[in-house]
């Protein structure tokens, strides 16, 4: 296979970097994000991380992997130095941090033992070329890992209707960005538009349950704020999409379902092990 020089679109982050939206990427680790690819984490193998952001499920590989070098992709210097800073804070050395497109990443071709991207192909307009750029980097014999949300799977109770224009407000800005909210379902096809075989594609699913008044306290606190002060906030307002009162309304909602003492939210995410 060869690189494409160029891709069509650069990869809009829906979410954008505000604490906001930090606050709820900081805690991911290996166990709650990538737990279908633990076992393949053997050092020292080699590995690129697509999309590392704040970088902790990268440095957790990273720890697992070592003496095997664990490079960072991201699209920006800016959003590649939050996961420098991780790095540094944990210090871990075995990692390289490199700024690119999966698009058309500028690596060699069987470069990397393993290529992970996780929560990125939702955001990219072309994932089928995401997939195909990664397999092209991966060495005979390695793996390509990918895990993504499928956000019209996801389910909430209590049944606040606000909630629900929540999520077609998120699905509407997603898709202006030439992205693809519903991304979980799909990887199976992107893989196999990929040139991947479907005895090389191991599928599986796997759901966060947030039922506990500090879960809901996470989840519905960081939404009140990122839906007032993130990227999603000034897109939607600037697109006309929604005005600042609808905005309110929705913060307010998610507040009020993180009170409910009942309140569950069930969240489907889509992954796929992919060999070469």
């Amino acid at each position: 296979m060869s690189r494409n020089s160029t891709s069509d679109q650069t990869p809009v982050y829906t979410h954008g970097h505000h604490d906001s939206v930090l606050r709820s990427h900081n805690t991911r680790t290996v166990k709650d994000s990538a737990a279908y690819l633990e076992h393949e984490l053997i050092a020292p193998r080699s590995l690129l991380d697509i999309g590392s952001g704040p970088g902790t499920i990268t440095v957790d590989m990273a720890r697992r992997l070592a003496p095997g070098t664990v490079t960072a992709l991201e699209t920006s210097d800016s959003a590649l130095e939050l996961t420098r800073q991780q790095a540094l804070q944990a210090g871990v050395d075995n990692m390289a941090f490199v700024v690119g497109d999966v698009l058309a990443l500028d690596f060699p071709d069987d470069h990397f033992d393993m290529v992970h991207a996780h929560q990125v192909l939702q955001h990219v307009s072309d994932p089928v070329q995401a997939l195909s750029e990664m397999r092209r980097v991966c060495r005979p014999g390695g793996l390509v890992a990918v895990r993504d949300a499928d956000y019209a799977g996801f389910v909430w109770y209590p049944a606040l209707p606000v909630l629900d224009e929540w999520m077609r407000l998120y699905q509407l800005a997603a898709r202006s960005n030439a992205g693809e909210p519903n991304a979980g379902r799909h990887l199976l096809s992107w893989a196999l538009q990929a040139g991947f075989s479907a005895e090389q594609i191991e599928c599986t699913s796997s759901t966060w349950c947030l039922a506990t008044p500090e879960r809901r306290q996470w989840w519905g606190g960081m939404w009140a704020d990122r839906i007032l002060h993130s990227r999603i906030a000034t897109q939607l307002l600037e697109s006309g999409a929604a005005t600042q009162q609808d905005l309110d309304r929705i913060s307010h909602a998610w507040r009020d379902w993180a009170q409910t003492k009942d309140g569950w939210m069930s969240m489907v995410h889509g992954e796929i092990i992919c060999r070469v």
